[in-house]
């Protein structure tokens, strides 16, 4: 069986879940709508340029999750996936995600953002695997605001993917196989490792990268669009 992975944000979706997400804990008031809505700006920009510091963002990001029953996050998550996250779905997504079942492949979703907030989005997109960034959660599953082992960004998508296949036999194997589709430079790490790198609405270091290695570029934003 063969692996086909996926970025999340600005790949499958049209659009930036992590982003997203701050955006909406702040007009709900959550946190602090001016300076939260500010720093999760920065953070989104020095993401796009690659200079983000995970552990630093992971600290922002989890903090609203400490601080609120994680009823009333669930109840914030349910309304957000809904006005939010799925009209932000790719209209190729679901297209791409059909050949690649109807294929035989192990379909993996492999992001940074958090899984609280992408769980149910891989659930929508029927996608069984999820490789994403952990929230350290208590005994009573609430909320600590501590990051729980390997960022799954950059190299730590590398990381996170290889103890994901640790029960595959060779998993180095699997990687050397496997197709990943993803928008982000961020990914280049993860994108050089497999057999089958393909450049999804590509950034422009992503899309200049792509054309100097010969890689596949295509678009979800067109649902026309294969792969």
């Amino acid at each position: 069986m063969a692996l086909a992975l996926f970025d999340l944000d600005n790949t499958l979706l049209a659009g930036d879940s992590d982003h997203a997400w701050n955006q909406f804990l702040a007009e709900v008031g959550a946190v602090h709508p001016t300076c939260h809505a500010e720093t999760n700006d920065r953070f989104y920009h020095e993401y796009v340029a690659g200079t983000l510091d995970i552990h630093e963002f992971c600290r922002f990001a989890f903090s609203p999750l400490a601080e609120h029953p994680r009823a009333q996050l669930e109840d914030w998550r349910e309304r957000f996936i809904d006005t939010l996250i799925r009209p932000m779905i790719a209209p190729g997504a679901a297209g791409l995600l059909e050949r690649h079942r109807e294929a035989g492949d192990e379909l993996v979703i492999i992001t940074a953002t958090n899984q609280f907030v992408t769980q149910p989005i891989a659930d929508i997109l029927g996608v069984d695997h999820l490789i994403a960034t952990l929230a350290d959660e208590d005994e009573n599953g609430q909320f600590t605001g501590e990051l729980t082992g390997v960022p799954c960004f950059q190299e730590g998508k590398i990381e996170r993917l290889r103890q994901h296949l640790a029960d595959h036999s060779d998993p180095e194997v699997h990687i050397a196989q496997a197709s990943f589709y993803s928008d982000s430079r961020n990914d280049i790490p993860l994108l050089e490792q497999v057999g089958r790198p393909v450049a999804v609405d590509p950034d422009p270091t992503l899309a200049e990268h792509a054309r100097n290695k010969g890689w596949p570029v295509i678009s979800l934003r067109d649902p026309d669009s294969t792969a």
